[in-house]
C-alpha cells in the first residue's frame, strides 16, 4: 500500500485517470465546453458522481474546489478564440477518482502556464485580492493537498489536481 502521491497520479500526466481496477474503486470524467456555464455542469456532474459513490456529505467542499479549478482552467487556459466553442474536442476535462480513503479531482486544460499565475502559498495575504490567488487559496484550504504538472508525451497543457482524504467505510 506504499503508493505515494506522485505515483498514484502519474497517469494524469498522460491526461488519463489511473485505470488499474485494483487501485481505483471509482473513476468518472466529463469534457467541459469552453464557456463559463461549464462550471455549473461540472458541479452537477460532481454531485451525481459523489451521490453514486455514497459521498454526498463531501459535496460542499469538493464542489467548491471543482468550481475553482474549472473556473481557473476556463479563465487562464483558453486562448481567446477558443471561448465560445467550435472545437471538436472540448479543451477542459474534469476527472474524479476515488480510492477507499482518497478522492482526487483533476482538471486538465490546454495551457502550459502554472496555475494561478502569481499564487504562492507563503504569500497569500498579498495575493488574496487576485481572483486566481484567492481561488487557489480556497483550493488549498478545502482540500488535503493539491498540485499540478504538465501533461506528458504529445499532449500539451497541464493537470491541476486536489486530493481529499476520506473516512474508511
Amino acid at each position: 500500500m506504499g503508493t505515494n502521491g506522485s505515483t498514484m497520479l502519474e497517469p494524469l500526466r498522460q491526461g488519463l485517470p489511473p485505470v488499474d481496477p485494483t487501485a481505483v474503486s471509482g473513476s468518472a470524467s466529463c469534457a467541459l465546453p469552453a464557456r463559463y456555464e461549464a462550471v455549473r455542469g461540472a458541479r452537477s456532474f460532481t454531485r451525481s458522481t459523489l451521490a453514486q459513490w455514497g459521498l454526498d456529505d463531501r459535496f460542499d467542499d469538493v464542489a467548491l474546489v471543482v468550481s475553482e479549478l474549472v473556473t481557473n482552467a476556463l479563465r487562464h487556459a483558453l486562448p481567446e478564440d477558443a471561448r465560445g466553442g467550435g472545437e471538436p474536442e472540448p479543451p477542459v476535462r474534469l476527472h474524479l477518482m476515488r480510492w477507499s480513503t482518497r478522492l482526487v479531482c483533476a482538471v486538465r486544460d490546454p495551457s502550459e502556464d502554472r496555475p494561478g499565475g502569481a499564487f504562492v502559498p507563503e504569500r497569500t495575504e498579498e495575493n488574496c485580492d487576485l481572483e486566481s490567488g484567492r481561488g487557489l487559496f480556497l483550493v488549498d484550504s478545502y482540500s488535503d493537498s493539491w498540485g499540478w504538472h504538465p501533461l506528458a508525451g504529445r499532449l500539451t497543457g497541464k493537470v491541476v489536481w486536489a486530493l481529499f482524504m476520506l473516512q474508511e467505510a
